[in-house]
């Protein structure tokens, strides 16, 4: 079975999970295409920050789809480098959102010699983190480690090697292609993990050396093809040995952020604080990091609402 020659045919913005035939290695691969677009052009992210962060979206979107219960994962780095920050935020209803905080001349100096410098190259020393948060009645779980790995895949399979002791590949694209209206950012990631042996199963070492040599042999530009579906693509890997699916997820663009949310946290600051929020046109203008959108708010309103 050979790619689909139809870029329109080819669904986009979906994540689902997969199992090696008869193997005890299990799997989930996304594919990212209008939904990542739209977070990397809210804002003017120069290239090695947009592929930072589309790399952290992918990454939320494999991780996160594997919650059995309705919340959101957010995965983060924080680092003292050019990038202070990169953060993707995944809701269980499909929601992707991420944001990159950074400064541009330090960006420019540290891609200085790099075709396209990776996570430890931008956050400098820092740590990596993965969050689960089951809604306001339950604590969150926060897991972290420290930025080891020059890119976010070998973060995350370092994380899940200290926090979850499971054997885990990661491998993570982004790039521009044209999928038929113009050249657009697009994401896509693969996670493989090995489930443990146990007293039926016996060694899993085995098969795990076997589906890891397949895995390695994953182009980044296959994970972004517009005309590549993503089960072509497991069938190019596996056919061997066979796999199976099991669906597909939705995947897209969202923000929390609303003019109610906004007013809220306006009216959490003193009177005296949002009097100096006040701009010529009487109003307090909010930018919300995430999606850019502007929030106006009348301060009379505010006070009636106090």
């Amino acid at each position: 079975m050979g790619p689909m020659s139809n870029p329109a045919s080819v669904p986009d913005d979906v994540v689902g999970a997969f199992q090696i035939e008869g193997e005890p290695v299990r799997g989930r691969l996304v594919r990212l295409g209008a939904s990542v677009d739209e977070i990397l052009r809210a804002h003017d992210y120069p290239e090695p920050v947009a592929n930072l962060l589309g790399e952290c979206c992918a990454l939320a979107a494999l991780v996160g789809s594997n919650l059995k219960f309705d919340g959101r994962l957010i995965v983060e780095a924080r680092g003292s480098g050019a990038v202070r920050y990169v953060v993707a935020d995944y809701d269980t209803s499909g929601g992707l959102r991420g944001y990159c905080r950074f400064d541009a001349d330090e960006v420019a100096q540290a891609s200085a010699g790099f075709a396209r410098p990776g996570a430890r190259s931008l956050l400098g020393d820092g740590i990596f983190l993965m969050t689960v948060d089951q809604g306001p009645e339950m604590d969150r779980y926060q897991g972290i480690t420290q930025i080891e790995g020059e890119t976010l895949a070998l973060c995350a399979e370092q994380y899940f090697a200290q926090s979850e002791q499971t054997p885990t590949r990661v491998l993570l694209a982004v790039g521009e292609a044209d999928a038929g209206e113009g050249r657009t950012w697009r994401a896509g990631g693969v996670l493989i993990q090995n489930i443990a042996e146990d007293a039926a199963r016996g060694s899993t070492e085995e098969a795990w050396t076997r589906t890891q040599a397949f895995f390695e042999t994953i182009g980044e530009d296959e994970l972004i093809d517009p005309e590549l579906s993503s089960n072509h693509l497991l069938y190019r890997l596996f056919h061997e040995d066979g796999v199976r699916v099991f669906g597909s997820k939705p995947l897209h663009a969202f923000c929390r952020c609303s003019q109610q949310r906004i007013e809220t946290v306006l009216k959490s600051f003193p009177r005296e604080e949002r009097e100096d929020m006040v701009e010529p046109d009487g109003l307090i203008h909010v930018t919300c990091e995430y999606c850019s959108r502007v929030y106006a708010v009348s301060p009379e309103e505010l006070e009636k609402a106090a």
